[in-house]
């Protein structure tokens, strides 16, 4: 029993002491456990603390930065506020100026157009009492022919040739003095402001149809070189227009002066010459005729180099020398607004590609496509014949094969097609023109409408040249002096303006100028 008793004893202890180490080491292993979770929670306390703090600190950071770059834009929108107030006050006081100025000129031309149609009104009232003065004279001739037929032995028509030739002569002088007193009575008063008129209403009305083409801009060194350009009494200005034959406009465009014509070597030459005289400081009217006359020799330089370039660009040789210069003339015109060099050489481009692919002679059709338009440099010289004949006749006179001749002569149908050269010009030359934006109908029409006013101006006995100006609303004509007298000069004016009446169709008015100049020049050697 006792051995039993020890067995249950040992038992005891074995289980008492396994208790008491299961128990140990579940205290021990809760004690590690509770000292790591407090060391995790401190330093998860120190991790977010560190965190708060350097959120914190981006945050004013950030603050910073942010309130900065308020300030900054808020500076530079003040500043480019600032500059924007001034550009915005600038531009309405020189709004209010232009209005200012406006409003002036609108009371000037409304004043001026009161006296004009005064002076028209009493001008009618003159015309009227010249009517009844020749009502008058027809009685007074009646009554001489009477007298001269009974105290005189000769026959009637003697008589009547005499006394006709007196009447005529006494009435040519009489109508001659009371036109030059109506113009000049006009003259006094209004010529200043009808020319700023005029010049205005082209600026306004005029420039969308011909800027582009008619008119050109020069630049000057500063404003005070506007008065010199104009001279004293404007007689530099006039000089200029004179020997020229374009129209000069000073506005009150900065540091520039237009140049306006329709004439494209006309407006060319009068820029070289103006930019030689700014660039040179002598204007006077005898150092002016000097520069355009060498402008003229300049450009007639530039015509036959450029006609030589043409040449020589497409691969043509032996052209006549004279047809050479034509070419080169076509960069100063053009037709329906296409420049004439540019379309010649696409004409002649277009003949080449398709006698290439026709298996044609490619240099007979480059130069029939070249030369095909080569009658518009001179068809306003030729009163007889269309621009397509005169090229024929011109290609035909300067040794030009018979196949070219007929090509240009035959491209727009008025002479039967003898090759096939021709119908390739009239393809190419419909090519190039139905381009969209190519032509423009109204800037042609225009043009011609000015050659035609100076056609009208050429044709009168003892012209020695004539100019359209103001966009075709003014015809200047310099007469040959020994040939026209004054009085003859003032019948001409009236005779030029019933033919333009009648003849052509037009807007507005047209003014007629007849200039009658006599020089005496001696060289002292």
């Amino acid at each position: 029993m006792s051995e039993q008793t020890n067995m249950y004893m040992q038992t005891f202890i074995l289980s008492a002491m396994l208790v008491v180490g299961i128990l140990s080491g579940y205290f021990l292993r809760a004690f590690f456990a509770s000292k790591k979770i407090r060391e995790a929670e401190q330093k998860a306390k120190d991790l977010t603390e560190s965190s708060a703090r350097d959120a914190e600190t981006r945050r004013r950071e950030t603050e910073l930065q942010v309130k900065e770059m308020k300030l900054k834009m808020l500076e530079e929108f003040e500043v480019e506020t600032k500059e924007r107030r001034e550009e915005m006050g600038n531009a309405e006081k020189r709004i209010l100026q232009k209005e200012e100025n406006l409003e002036k000129r609108v009371d000037l031309l409304e004043k001026k157009e009161k006296d004009i149609h005064t002076r028209i009104s009493e001008l009618r009232q003159e015309e009227e009492g010249v009517k009844s003065k020749r009502d008058e004279l027809a009685k007074l001739i009646e009554e001489e022919k009477q007298r001269l037929q009974a105290m005189s032995s000769m026959t009637k028509e003697e008589a009547k040739k005499l006394l006709l030739a007196r009447v005529e002569e006494e009435l040519t002088h009489e109508k001659a003095v009371r036109i030059r007193q109506a113009e000049e009575a006009i003259r006094e008063s209004s010529e200043k402001t009808a020319r700023q008129m005029i010049s205005t209403a082209i600026q306004r009305c005029a420039s969308d149809h011909t800027a582009e083409t008619t008119i050109s801009v020069v630049a000057l060194p500063s404003d005070e070189m506007k008065g010199r350009i104009i001279g004293r009494e404007g007689r530099n200005i006039r000089a200029l227009e004179m020997a020229t034959g374009v129209d000069i406009i000073i506005d009150d465009t900065p540091e520039a002066v237009t140049i306006s014509g329709f004439d494209m070597v006309r407006r060319e030459i009068a820029r070289i010459a103006l930019e030689s005289l700014i660039a040179d400081g002598r204007i006077h009217p005898g150092r002016i005729e000097e520069v355009v006359e060498k402008a003229k020799k300049e450009i007639e330089n530039k015509i036959k180099e450029e006609g030589e370039k043409t040449v020589f660009d497409l691969g043509i040789h032996g052209m006549h020398p004279e047809l050479v210069k034509l070419i080169g003339k076509l960069k100063y015109r053009t037709s329906f607004g296409q420049n004439g060099l540019l379309h010649t050489k696409e004409v002649a481009q277009l003949m080449g590609l398709m006698a290439s692919q026709l298996g044609l002679d490619l240099k007979t059709a480059i130069r029939a496509g070249l030369l095909h338009d080569i009658g518009k440099v001179v068809s306003a010289e030729i009163e007889e014949g269309t621009h397509a004949i005169v090229g024929g006749n011109l290609a035909k006179k300067y040794g030009e094969n018979d196949e070219v001749v007929n090509a240009v002569a035959s491209h727009h149908n008025e002479v039967e097609c003898t090759t096939i050269y021709g119908i390739l010009v009239c393809a190419a030359d419909a090519i190039s023109a139905s381009r969209p934006g190519a032509r423009a109908e109204t800037l042609e029409t225009y043009v011609k409408r000015l050659e035609s006013l100076e056609k009208i101006a050429n044709s009168f006995k003892g012209v020695e040249k004539s100019f359209a100006l103001q966009a075709g609303r003014e015809v200047r004509v310099v007469v040959e002096p020994d040939k026209i007298n004054d009085d003859e000069a003032v019948v001409m004016a009236r005779d030029l303006r019933k033919r333009i009446e009648q003849e052509l169709e037009y807007p507005g008015q047209i003014k007629v100028v007849v200039l009658r100049e006599t020089r005496a020049v001696e060289i002292a050697k």
